[in-house]
């Protein structure tokens, strides 16, 4: 668990131990690091606002260097961005506090039933990767820079290259469930991401279906 708050950090490895977990406390970003790299746990509890890195930076270097561990975020910041980020970056569950130790147990044991299995770091197609651990994306080995929207865009066509999906599958799922704008907005953004993964390398790898929707070239145009 890595939590700076000494008084909470305490009340809640000494619940989870009458719980019957083995609980190590560390109270820095830094210190987090190392544990978790020098150490197999079964889930890591992690906060955000943290001395030293922050719980975003902790996860991304664990992330980076394929440490798998489940993670769950405990933290005050409770911002729809926030939760969004840490997903992004790798968390299995965020928890916001104040929060119940009853559902923070049930949570743990989840995590814990469903382990923590290697999955991959860079997503390919063709010559094009993106790096979810990095939020890098390279094509031909040059790096390429991308608004958070853009990076989204591209990286739910990556995860289903291949495939054809729809402007109302891209909203749900880059943009909100409950999106109410106008839908062309993903045109404007396959566009923007064309001018920057496709036309300066004379390649093509988001195609239009028409009247379907959008599919990512496998082989990366």
């Amino acid at each position: 668990m890595v939590e700076d708050e000494l008084r909470l950090a305490d009340t809640v490895h000494r619940g989870l131990t009458d719980a019957g977990f083995v609980v190590e406390l560390v109270h820095d970003g830094e210190n987090a690091v190392w544990a978790a790299t020098e150490h197999s746990y079964d889930v890591i509890v992690l906060d955000i606002m943290l001395p030293k890195l922050n719980g975003y930076r902790v996860l991304e270097l664990l992330r980076a260097r394929g440490i798998w561990t489940p993670v769950l975020m405990l933290t005050a910041k409770d911002g729809e961005y926030d939760q969004t980020d840490a997903f992004d970056l790798g968390a299995d569950d965020y928890l916001t506090k104040p929060f119940s130790f009853l559902v923070l147990v049930a949570r743990l044991r989840a995590l814990i039933r469903r382990g923590g299995p290697e999955r991959p770091v860079v997503l390919m197609a063709g010559d094009l990767s993106l790096d979810v651990a990095r939020r890098r994306v390279e094509r031909n080995g040059r790096e390429i820079t991308l608004t958070p929207r853009e990076y989204g865009l591209l990286e739910f066509l990556m995860r289903h290259r291949g495939d054809t999906v729809s402007k109302s599958e891209i909203l749900q799922n880059v943009w909100d469930p409950a999106f109410e704008g106008d839908p062309n907005v993903v045109e404007v953004y396959v566009r923007y991401l064309r001018k920057k993964i496709d036309t300066p390398f004379a390649r093509h790898a988001i195609e239009t279906i028409r009247g379907m929707g959008y599919r990512l070239n496998p082989e990366g145009g």
